[in-house]
């Protein structure tokens, strides 16, 4: 397990010894400079995918980022701990996994409300790969230039270097979970600008 306060105390002596200031950081990362001033606070338990990013930020891999920082092989993450995320257009996402050094791997549940479409997603680096569960409801899932409509129980793989999108065209809502491999960050989103 990961001290959110020894993680933060290690960022800061990293960016500080880089002569970096926070939004510096922030902005070679891509991630919010109050976001990274909350990490580095221990107030905040960032997701492999903003750990990725501030490495990159920092031209270090996540391994040497968080080298000598677990303290143990189990980690835990309580529900009071997982990021839930309400994102423009009224769909909702929680990120259900623990940071775990050198594994880039987020489990996430989304809710799309009825009639919301999440948007285009850019592909991740060649590698990555993407799960999707439909737990209620009926998914739109666009992957490259083809559309495959799953309902509960239903469950798709993709290989995530490919464009691909998110949508509930139903007039009830839609729960789905998507377990991502992610070999590296990927570029900023297109709309809008948050992950499903």
């Amino acid at each position: 397990m990961i001290d959110p306060v020894l993680l933060g105390r290690h960022l800061h002596d990293l960016r500080a010894g880089r002569g970096l200031a926070l939004s510096a950081l922030a902005g070679d990362a891509g991630v919010s400079v109050s976001m990274l001033s909350a990490i580095e606070r221990g107030e905040k338990t960032p997701t492999v995918v903003v750990l990725s990013r501030i490495a990159d930020g920092l031209g270090l891999p996540v391994s040497r980022l968080l080298a000598d920082l677990e303290t143990d092989r189990v980690i835990v993450r309580r529900a009071a701990d997982q990021d839930h995320v309400a994102e423009p257009g009224g769909w909702h996402r929680t990120v259900l996994t623990p940071v775990v050094p050198g594994v880039n791997f987020e489990w996430i549940r989304t809710t799309l409300p009825p009639g919301c479409d999440a948007g285009d997603f850019p592909a991740y680096a060649p590698g990555s790969h993407e799960f999707v569960a439909v737990e209620s409801g009926e998914l739109c899932l666009g992957v490259g230039g083809a559309e495959y409509v799953l309902t509960a129980g239903d469950s798709v793989y993709f290989p995530a270097d490919a464009t691909h999108s998110y949508a509930n065209r139903t007039g009830n809502p839609c729960v789905y979970h998507v377990a991502a491999l992610i070999m590296r960050p990927r570029e900023n989103r297109m709309t809008p600008p948050r992950k499903a």
